[in-house]
């Protein structure tokens, strides 16, 4: 089991390098340090001076690989990439390009992206798979029918025309609930409701479907039929066996959304007003701050290896025909 987890360390390793890499790459591809820099103070007639010293105060006055006037390996470590890259393996952020503490920003904004994200992640998952099995339940029937019509014609609408066509409705037109904010107080719900049902709604068509696929493929296998042959009702084959061996497939697919349980949605969380780590990274990618944007690609990148690694090791301890070297 230890060399089965160092291995899946080792691969999570290479990929957030290259995640990193490749980052740093395209950014640097349309930005140069003084590109940066002239942002950064305040527009294009400014002096070589004020522009070398920001670059300096910020540690952008190196080369970006490789410092040919170094000797030994200061060639490799006095550059912009490993400066910047080796100290997130460590979860140190460092400091924004406007000066700002990385870490002290996300552990702040952390939690108003999880009061958003849980709910969303919980009851949306929830809803998808029992109306999916409702589906499956009634197949070959009308009801199924257009339950997988109203699926496709959910999944096909954008998920911004959700939060417009919600905002406008509940809270202009009929005034239950607030239109943006966040609140820590007693409030709190209702600033919660609107995103967090807006939420549920635009993933609700594809995850229906996505089940509803999953459950089908359960029902034909060789257990439901010796279930059947038992006298158990379909109901029952259903939601004892059919969802129970169903589970592991269904937490396999929602690792991707881990990283969102953290970093928040981005257009969820800039229309509502949520002060949460996806405002914070659409602001730093409006404003071009390279250290922002890589340190929540790389945490990200960190959580979604995290889920797959967690997923992994829970599948073969499920299955023991799986062997662990």
């Amino acid at each position: 089991m230890i060399r089965y987890i160092l291995r899946r360390l080792g691969y999570g390793f290479l990929i957030l390098l290259g995640v990193n890499l490749l980052t740093f790459v395209l950014f640097f591809a349309v930005n140069t340090p003084d590109d940066m820099a002239r942002m950064n103070i305040g527009g294009k007639r400014v002096t070589q001076d004020a522009i070398d010293k920001w670059k300096a105060d910020r540690g952008y006055d190196k080369p970006l690989f490789w410092n040919a006037q170094r000797e030994g390996t200061a060639k490799l470590t006095e550059t912009i990439f490993f400066q910047r890259s080796v100290p997130l393996f460590v979860f140190d952020f460092g400091a924004s390009d406007t000066g700002r503490d990385i870490g002290y920003e996300i552990k702040q904004r952390i939690g108003p992206s999880a009061a958003v994200a849980i709910p969303t992640f919980l009851m949306g998952t929830f809803v998808a798979v029992m109306l999916s099995l409702g589906m499956v339940f009634f197949r070959h029937t009308r009801l199924e029918l257009w339950s997988v019509a109203l699926a496709v014609f959910l999944m096909s609408i954008s998920g911004l025309f959700y939060i417009i066509m919600g905002q406008f409705l509940f809270s202009k037109v009929l005034k239950l609930v607030p239109v943006s904010g966040f609140s820590v107080g007693p409030d709190l719900v209702l600033f919660l409701l609107l995103p967090v049902a807006m939420g549920i709604l635009s993933r609700l068509g594809s995850e229906v479907l996505f089940y509803r696929t999953m459950f089908l493929e359960e029902i034909g296998k060789d257990y439901v039929r010796t279930a059947r042959a038992k006298g158990l009702s379909e109901a029952v084959v259903l939601w004892r066996h059919v969802l129970r061996n169903a589970l592991l497939p269904i937490l396999t697919s929602t690792v991707a959304v881990l990283p969102l349980l953290f970093l928040g949605a981005l257009i969820m969380e800039s229309f509502f007003g949520i002060p949460g780590l996806g405002s914070f990274t659409i602001d730093a990618i409006n404003a071009q701050d390279f250290a922002v944007v890589r340190s929540m690609v790389f945490l990200g990148s960190a959580l979604y290896i995290l889920g797959l690694i967690l997923t992994d090791i829970s599948y073969t301890l499920a299955d023991p025909r799986v062997r662990l070297g």
